[in-house]
């Protein structure tokens, strides 16, 4: 068992570790070949690290005694995204753990390079529109991928996964919420017609990450049936969730007793939960709806 253990332990750290890779790419690409081409700016922690370095590049581009290196070399976007997520690696070491927050300080790290390394690519384009709506779904595909892993691309991310365990709003939600003061400085920065653009990204981004990061996301499950008994007992071998019964419960059509059951699932389990119930009752009345909030104890894996 403790070998078992071990083994998944370390399928663990390397998909985390892939996942880290794969979204300094992602990041990266999103950046220096949309976003920053085009003047739009990315969402959380990474669009104040373009706002600061913006800010630099305008009204503070001067030579250093640092190696004779100018400003906007030493804080340029890369470096500035880094700094910012210093405290959030605190934060995520107090109240999320510590595996965690390695993990994260590596796909931080990963993707501080990577943006300035991918720098010399040429960008496709510099049409704001095509560049925010593109560089949203790579960065979103990016840091929901890493989100699955049990990764957090920092930022806001962090912050999100944090206001999750204490509200339940989802991480998406989060970035469209706090990137307003993002998009008020840049329309002052920049222009206010790339600070829309911008907010068609930042919402884009938004959308894509929760539709890959769905662990966050709570559907409400309704069953009828007549074998309640094999129903609760696949559901709670498969998932671990709670199962509360309703007796005596008539169908108007034959007027066969039912039993109905309820319980809250996560978006994630859908494929767990709908092979529990081909394998208990296939002929079974189920009804799944959005839970938009919920009160009392829902269990989560421990994220670390």
């Amino acid at each position: 068992m403790h070998e078992i253990d071990r083994l998944i332990r370390r399928h663990q750290n390397w998909s985390r570790f892939t996942a880290a890779i794969f979204y300094a790419i992602c990041v990266g690409i999103a950046l220096n070949m949309f976003w920053e081409p085009a003047g739009v700016f990315a969402s959380g922690v990474t669009g104040a690290a373009q706002l600061l370095a913006t800010i630099v590049r305008k009204w503070f581009d001067f030579a250093t005694p640092i190696a004779g290196l100018r400003t906007t070399d030493l804080l340029n976007t890369g470096t500035l995204l880094f700094l910012l997520n210093v405290p959030l690696f605190v934060l995520a070491w107090r109240k999320i753990g510590h595996r965690f927050t390695i993990f994260t300080f590596l796909a931080v790290i990963f993707s501080s390079i990577s943006i300035r390394w991918l720098g010399i690519v040429k960008p496709l384009t510099t049409d704001p529109i095509v560049c925010g709506i593109f560089g949203a779904v790579v960065n979103g595909l990016g840091t929901g991928f890493a989100l699955r892993n049990n990764l957090s691309t920092g930022g806001l991310d962090i912050i999100g996964i944090v206001l999750r365990k204490k509200t339940g709003t989802t991480i998406g939600t989060v970035n469209i919420a706090v990137n307003v003061v993002i998009l008020f400085f840049a329309g002052f920065v920049n222009d206010w017609p790339h600070a829309l653009y911008s907010a068609l990204a930042i919402f884009i981004n938004g959308k894509i990450l929760d539709s890959v990061y769905t662990r966050q996301q709570r559907l409400q499950v309704m069953i009828v049936t007549e074998h309640p008994k094999a129903v609760i007992n696949e559901i709670q071998n498969t998932l671990r969730r709670g199962i509360t019964i309703v007796h005596d419960a008539e169908g108007a059509f034959r007027h066969e007793e039912k039993t109905i059951l309820f319980t809250i699932i996560s978006r994630a389990e859908m494929y767990d939960f709908e092979t529990a119930m081909k394998t208990s009752d296939p002929y079974a009345f189920v009804s799944m709806s959005d839970s938009i909030k919920i009160m009392g104890r829902f269990y989560e894996p421990k994220t670390d």
